[in-house]
């Protein structure tokens, strides 16, 4: 269907019309450039809409299988992948991660607990050597500098965004148990058995189908609302943390080819909408859909529950996080306190509303500023409750 030049695909139940209307007005009034946003309630999908173009030189629509990165969004499947071991008897999120890890054990981490590296409170947000460009691409690179850092501040006495480190960590004790990369696992235990579209590490086969990846398109206004945080980063930030900032950089990565190859498994997860609802709506329905599990019930409820909350040691905003997820915060993942799931940098999304048992999920390829749910991402949230 085509709306004021807004050719719009898919289905949306009328009950959900709102969506739709949110969904169009992205385009024409806030920058949309391609998207896609996808619901189920109890599992049934009841909203699967895309429109836009994957380039803007080309003007090649966005079609039902194009793929996206999602950034930080990717987390959540990482957070997916422990709790599955947790649920097979093979991790114990209270031992020490040197019993998995034994070089992890360094710089006086030899009792730090597996809980602390998926709640954002290990202290290791970045490391303080500067690495040389492209070493995001080499696991045992970005792993052995984990493994030697000492933390930035005492683990568990603070929590602080660990932006790309997440993923290394969380994913190195996946591979040490599994014996599986981290993008593999997901993809064996997960994404394959539920019929998801996600990557973490994309066959070169999905290339023709990957959107370009705009980065946010910065007004006088935007320049000034960052210069304004960097200000603000430099007066509270540990001097040493903050001098470690930009020590592991992705700057210009998010359209190369290492980017799509390599797995990044905090932030370049390649997906659409669709997956992302289906996934979080797995999650609505208990941890099973269509007779695939992905969580014991005793899983979802361990995985969720607040391990910390308030000012964060890295972001200027305040974070609050469960053992993977991030929880809902003054709406940012719809009104429910109990929301659970995960944003990506720019503006995807995908969560769980696990009382009206409801899955979403959001995509896009024209980045706005900041982590949290923003602009587009949020007014369609916004249409699902008040649709409801």
């Amino acid at each position: 269907m085509t709306t004021s030049s807004v050719e719009l695909h898919g289905e949306c139940d009328e009950r959900f019309s709102a969506i739709r209307d949110a969904f169009v007005e992205n385009f024409q009034k806030f920058g949309e450039v391609g998207a896609a946003v996808a619901v189920t309630i109890d599992g049934t999908p009841v909203v699967d809409l895309w429109g836009g173009v994957v380039n803007k030189d080309t003007h090649r629509p966005w079609e039902r299988d194009t793929l996206v990165t999602v950034y930080s969004t990717t987390k959540g499947m990482t957070a997916i992948c422990a709790h599955r071991l947790v649920d097979q008897g093979l991790l114990d999120l209270e031992v020490p991660v040197a019993q998995y890890w034994p070089e992890f054990a360094q710089a006086g981490k030899a009792e730090i607990p597996v809980h602390m590296l998926l709640s954002h409170r290990v202290g290791l947000p970045t490391v303080s050597q500067k690495l040389p460009d492209g070493a995001v691409y080499e696991w045992e690179t970005m792993t052995d500098a984990l493994a030697r850092q000492k933390p930035f501040w005492e683990p568990g006495t603070r929590h602080g965004y660990h932006g790309l480190t997440y993923g290394w960590l969380v994913g190195e004790v996946v591979r040490r148990i599994s014996g599986k990369s981290l993008g593999r696992f997901f993809r064996d235990e997960v994404a394959e058995p539920l019929g998801l579209d996600f990557h973490i590490g994309v066959d070169p086969k999905h290339d023709g189908r990957i959107a370009t990846m705009y980065a946010v398109e910065a007004s006088p206004e935007m320049a000034a609302q960052q210069e304004q945080r960097r200000k603000e980063m430099r007066e509270r930030m540990d001097p040493a943390l903050l001098e470690a900032q930009g020590n592991i950089s992705i700057e210009g990565a998010h359209n190369s080819e290492g980017w799509k190859r390599s797995e990044i498994p905090a932030a370049n997860g390649h997906s659409d909408a669709r997956s992302l609802a289906r996934v979080y709506g797995a999650l609505a329905c208990g941890g099973a859909l269509e007779g695939v599990g992905v969580l014991s019930p005793e899983a979802i409820a361990r995985a969720t529950q607040e391990q910390a909350t308030g000012a964060d040691a890295v972001l200027m905003n305040p974070t609050r996080f469960a053992l993977g997820f991030w929880l809902s915060l003054e709406g940012g993942l719809g009104p429910n306190p109990n929301n659970f799931g995960h944003p990506g940098a720019g503006g995807s999304v995908g969560f769980t509303d696990p009382d009206r048992r409801i899955g979403f999920g959001y995509v896009m390829n024209q980045m706005k500023l900041g982590l949290l749910v923003d602009t587009t991402g949020r007014r369609l949230i916004d249409a699902l409750y008040a649709s409801l």
